[in-house]
């Protein structure tokens, strides 16, 4: 397995493997690998001959009082992951690599980054479209992964890979969860035990929304209120409880299997957020 900390390095060798006549599958990730992460990368490691991961924590998606400097880092630590999963290139630049003085060109996904995150996180999107479009001419891929966890980013950066014409598959993976239900994301590291187990309240409201959908309920009122006592029984910080169309990320009255139910909550100082698709096992 290589890494690599060069913009001009990944760009060579990926203009290399393509003359080679190779394929190229990417999974960008912020480190701090995990499962979720994982199961990505073993699926990428399938769909081509080169797979690439990027790990970059990138500071223009994070607000000004967010968690940028806190975020958990450990590069030897995802190499380690990288490297069972199949990995042949680790693409790890740095922050002034990829965005040098008098850096000024965003990319911006209009409608879809409205609702949910881009609502709570103003400029969050902005930042993950011009990463990824980085990245995307950095690496070269012929297919790109993403965990559906982040439900929300998945149908944006497909909307930008539509809109722009890049000529890239977009695949998203189904979400990964411990036993007890509890979707793995980085920032799980933040949480105390107690609070770990608050947080089952948002993979519980789920399903507590789901039995009901299965029992025949259609009153998106009825299905939130359910989950906000789900969550409000734990105590945590609702951020957004949210339903809306799968594709469009337009708010709905009435649910269907087309779906998307979103949640956003903070379990002490943490934000989590958590989805499912009504209908479909989750």
């Amino acid at each position: 397995m290589m890494i690599i900390d060069s913009i001009e390095g990944m760009q060579e060798l990926a203009r290399q493997a393509r003359q080679d006549g190779k394929t190229i599958a990417l999974v960008p990730t912020m480190g701090y690998l995990h499962e979720g992460h994982a199961s990505l990368l073993r699926e990428g490691r399938n769909r081509a001959d080169v797979l690439v991961t990027s790990i970059f924590v990138n500071p223009t998606q994070f607000g000004p009082n967010e968690d940028y400097q806190s975020y958990p880092r450990s590069l030897e630590r995802d190499c380690a992951v990288a490297d069972a999963s199949g990995v042949d290139v680790v693409f790890a630049p740095g922050p002034s690599a990829m965005y040098p003085a008098g850096y000024q060109t965003y990319v911006d996904v209009e409608q879809l980054t409205l609702p949910l995150c881009g609502a709570a996180r103003p400029g969050h999107f902005r930042g993950v479209t011009t990463v990824v479009a980085k990245l995307f001419n950095i690496v070269k891929p012929h297919v790109a992964l993403f965990g559906k966890k982040d439900f929300q980013q998945l149908t944006v950066i497909r909307r930008m890979v539509a809109d722009l014409n890049m000529d890239i598959a977009i695949v998203g993976m189904p979400i990964v969860r411990e036993a007890d239900g509890l979707a793995l994301s980085s920032r799980n590291a933040y949480l105390s035990p107690e609070e770990r187990s608050r947080a089952l309240c948002l993979s519980r409201a789920l399903a507590a929304v789901g039995a009901l959908f299965t029992e025949g309920e259609r009153s998106v009122a009825v299905l939130r209120t359910k989950a906000l006592d789900v969550i409000n029984e734990a105590a945590g910080i609702i951020d957004y409880v949210d339903f809306r169309h799968r594709e469009s990320l337009e708010a709905v009255a009435a649910a269907d299997e087309n779906t998307l139910v979103a949640l956003a909550v903070r379990i002490g100082s943490t934000r989590l957020i958590d989805n499912r698709i009504l209908g479909e096992e989750n």
